[in-house]
């Protein structure tokens, strides 16, 4: 055998691992479970959105949770993180428009030194929300839109199945070409990384969250110490969920049906810094894990199709046979995903291609790094915290 033919047998085992040994990961049956609520009264609920410079999606997404159909007692606080946009002034001229559950707009000043914003914001709003003692918050994202009932549905969920973190992925947009070839495979990936069902399973020690979408008891969060404990993390719904989970709290992560996001990506450099940004955090800005995943990436997702090329070429049948069935299985798994997002099977094949892409943002993030500029977000560059909080 040939030293290619090794390399693509080798890729063909590693997907066959990831088919049956990486909690189904593939799989997009991790939903709210729709539940029965009791007969005890209903939990008051602090909803926290932090917001920089939202005018262009708040429209959309405030009055989702202005008017939610909640039968207990809820408020909403939008913590202006330093806007220059109107933010503040468009979400009172929306409260009074739509009426609904009760707003405060509250402004957080600039982070102190060792946070970075959206955590700064957060502790902020939690701080405004405590005297009410409210049971639960619902931490949600500026750009994210809610159905009427979602926080019904979050608070059912999260009695019921006795859990202090519930997060719900939402269903990002997919309307430009770069958005339906790059963003259902971000949810693909972040699934590899952080199986859902692993995530959900009690004892296990993965935890994950997504950060526009996640309802946690407030005693779990004064017990985990957040938002302080985590102030100086990137990737603060992976830290969250950690913190929650290391201090003995059960979590909850799956994918929304009635929750989504309305920020555009139209273009693949609003879709490159969205993943630029974080993803050498994500590797604890080592260059050995770099290396490491830039070998693993080009092994699992180049070198199918690599291999199936060279065996036209060549004739080689191990070449082509491992090749052709790692590709199969590749494209095979990736599937659901496309169907969640009701996207053509046709883009399934292209995976390699997307996870090119991906591997070339990951470079870019270290090169970013290492050029000073670390991890930019509206006007904010963030560099190495030290120590990093989701590291230790």
């Amino acid at each position: 055998m040939t030293a290619l033919a090794w390399i693509a047998v080798g890729s063909l085992v590693v997907w066959g691992w990831l088919l049956l040994g990486q909690g189904f990961f593939w799989r997009t049956d991790q939903r709210l479970p729709h539940r029965v609520p009791g007969s005890d009264p209903w939990p008051d609920v602090a909803v926290v959105v932090p917001a920089r410079d939202e005018s262009e999606v708040l429209p959309q997404t405030l009055p989702t949770l202005l008017t939610q159909e909640y039968p207990g007692r809820a408020r909403v606080i939008l913590v202006d993180d330093g806007s220059t946009d109107g933010t503040s002034e468009l979400a009172r001229e929306l409260a009074v428009r739509y009426g609904g559950l009760p707003l405060s707009v509250v402004h957080a000043g600039e982070p102190e030194p060792g946070w970075t914003g959206k955590l700064w914001a957060l502790r902020h709003g939690m701080a405004v929300a405590r005297p009410d003692g409210p049971e639960y918050l619902l931490l949600t994202d500026a750009d994210i839109a809610h159905a009427p009932d979602s926080l019904r549905a979050l608070v059912e969920a999260a009695r019921t199945g006795g859990w202090d973190l519930v997060s719900q992925m939402a269903r990002l947009r997919v309307v430009s070409g770069w958005e339906r070839l790059i963003v259902p495979a971000f949810v693909y990936f972040f699934g590899q990384l952080y199986p859902f069902r692993r995530v959900n399973r009690p004892g296990a020690r993965t935890a994950a969250a997504a950060g526009g979408c996640v309802l946690l008891r407030r005693a779990a969060a004064e017990r985990a110490g957040v938002p302080e404990s985590i102030r100086q993390a990137v990737i603060d719904d992976v830290s969250l969920a950690r913190a929650v989970k290391r201090s003995g709290g059960r979590i909850w992560l799956g994918l929304a049906d009635r929750v989504d996001s309305v920020r555009p990506y139209p273009r693949l450099a609003d879709l490159w810094q969205m993943v630029a940004r974080s993803a050498y955090a994500q590797l604890a800005y080592s260059p050995l894990l770099l290396a490491g995943t830039v070998v693993v990436l080009a092994l699992v997702y180049l070198v199918p199709p690599i291999a199936v090329c060279t065996a036209l070429l060549t004739s080689d049948p191990v070449v082509g046979w491992a090749g052709g069935l790692a590709w199969a299985v590749m494209a095979g798994t990736y599937l659901p995903t496309l169907r969640y997002y009701r996207q053509s099977v046709l883009f399934a094949p292209l995976l390699p291609f997307t996870g090119l892409l991906y591997l070339l943002m990951t470079v870019d993030s270290a090169v970013q790094h290492h050029r000073g500029r670390g991890a930019a977000w509206k006007g904010r560059t963030y560099a190495r915290p030290t120590p990093a909080p989701e590291q230790r």
